[in-house]
This record gives structure tokens, sequence and C-alpha cells, in this order.
């Protein structure tokens, strides 16, 4: 983690909460062994002392869980500064990075696509090879080989300009976990920036299912309509819920899981978003170009 002046900058922001204890060690080590860029690493512990810290590692101990995003904000300021590198690099701790150039290549592509304010690699179990559903950042997600300029974010593993990511408003803390990706990216887009999908560039990450836990189900809930209420024009504030809405009353076949869905429908539409600033005509006119148009 020497600093050279010929290579590009890039602060990695990892959190952890002292429960992957096999994964964690992995995933640092992968981090630590990256050529070709120069590279500052801070783990942030999220309500506790982290129990694993490779030599020449930042870190942070905050005293309380303050959900992901706002961890990450905590990460991104504890490398701020004079110092700071040009790009972000956010990290899950069970992910793993199998190539020692996959950070100089997402550099590489950041470079050959400008407009883009992130970069985001394909996400793919490492015993299947499969890239879930969730991690492509597209609507249609059938075909997650195919490159392209993407509309939202999988922040688990993304590279991000850090000036673009201060200009944005850093992540929305105070959703506490899910869909604070698709709130930056819209932010991003209404900036005039984009991001583009990279998947010949390949990070490890366990195929969990998070929807088999309450927590999910209510937080995706109130943090939609969150985001909504956020970012959307208002016209399109009522379609967008409703849309997803359909959606999910679709999907869902359990009067449990429907039961908690609408919990945090009804808690997002209590209240609590935060500061309303809707994007412009203009980037719905743009997303919508991009596949993304922002009613669904």
């Amino acid at each position: 983690m020497s600093s050279d002046p010929s290579r590009p900058t890039v602060d990695a922001v990892v959190l952890t909460m002292n429960d992957r204890p096999a994964e964690f060690p992995r995933a640092m080590t992968s981090l630590l062994e990256q050529a070709g860029v120069d590279l500052r690493v801070v783990i942030v512990g999220n309500g506790c002392e982290p129990d694993y810290v490779p030599d020449g590692v930042t870190v942070v101990t905050l005293p309380e869980n303050l959900g992901i995003p706002e961890g990450r904000n905590v990460g991104a300021d504890a490398l701020a500064g004079p110092d700071a590198g040009e790009f972000l690099f956010f990290y899950d701790n069970d992910a793993d990075l199998p190539e020692r150039d996959i950070l100089a290549r997402l550099v590489d592509q950041a470079r050959r696509h400008p407009e883009a304010a992130y970069i985001q690699p394909r996400i793919a179990d490492p015993d299947t090879g499969v890239t879930v559903r969730r991690w492509v950042p597209r609507l249609r997600a059938a075909d997650p080989t195919r490159p392209g300029t993407v509309t939202a974010m999988a922040e688990g593993v993304v590279l991000i300009r850090r000036t673009d990511f201060e200009h944005a408003g850093r992540w929305p803390g105070h959703f506490f976990l899910y869909h604070e990706g698709f709130d930056l990216a819209m932010r991003l887009w209404d900036q005039g920036r984009t991001g583009f999908y990279s998947p010949e560039i390949i990070v490890h990450h366990p195929a969990s299912n998070p929807a088999r836990h309450a927590l999910y189900l209510r937080l995706v809930a109130r943090n939609r309509v969150w985001v909504a209420y956020r970012r959307l024009p208002a016209p399109l504030v009522p379609i967008y819920i409703t849309s997803w809405i359909v959606i999910t009353v679709a999907r869902l076949r359990s009067r449990t899981s429907l039961a908690t869905w609408f919990a945090g429908l009804g808690e997002g539409l209590r209240g609590g978003h935060g500061e309303r600033r809707p994007m412009a005509w203009n980037t719905v006119w743009r997303l919508t170009r991009a596949g993304r148009p922002p009613i669904v």
C-alpha cells in the first residue's frame, strides 16, 4: 500500500460486524494483494471492535451499528482529505477478488468510460458461477454477461469516483440497509453521469437469499417508498409505488411475507425519507432511453 504517483489511487472501504470469521480474512487477503493501484484500506467495525485487522489498514470502531450505508460513509470519511484516492471501492467482507488485477481493471474501465461515475463488476457465486438477478444492475437481467451502461447499482462491490460520490451527497445513511445504491445511482444520473457494467471482471460473493429474512421484506418496502419520495417528480411517485405493489403481490405467495412487506410500505408512507430533491424531467428521459424508466 505504498504511495506511487504513477499509479491510480483507490480507497477501499470494508465493513465488519465480526460475524464472518472465515470469509472476512479471505476477503481482506484478496483485497490487499491487488496490484497496479495505490491502495488504502479502512475497516469499519459497525457496532464492534474489528476482530481481524491486517497491518497497514486504518480502523474505525463505531459504538453502535449505524447500518451499511452510513458505515460506508464513515469509512469514506476516514480516508478523505488531501491524500484521498481518486476512486472509492466499496467491498463486502464476504466477497473475494479471484485475481490480483481486479481493481486495476476496474480503474481501466473507468478511464475508458469517463462519462461513468461508477463501474460495476460482475458478481458471481464462487461455487456455482451463477450471477443472481439482484446483482445485475439493469431491469433486463437475463444475460449477466452483457456489458454496457446501467442505471442501478449492486452496492456491495462497486468502484465509484470519489468526486462524483461526494458531489452526489454520498450514501443515504438513514436507509440502514437495502436500496441505498438505487438512490445514489439516481442522484448520479441526475448530475449528468452514468454507470457502466463490466461483466468480464468477475468478483466472487456467496449467493445467499436475503428475502428469507423479515427485515429484508420490511426495509426494501420502506426504502422503495423513500427512494420515490426523495428522487422522483411528483406525478411519478404514485405510479412507481403502485407498480411495486402489483409486482410484489404477484411475487410473494406467503401471507406472512406480504404482511411484513406492507408493514414496511406503511412505514415508508408515514415519512422519514429525508430531503426531497426530485430529478429533472430530462433525467427521467435519459433513464428511460437507457432502459430504466423510473416508474418500476
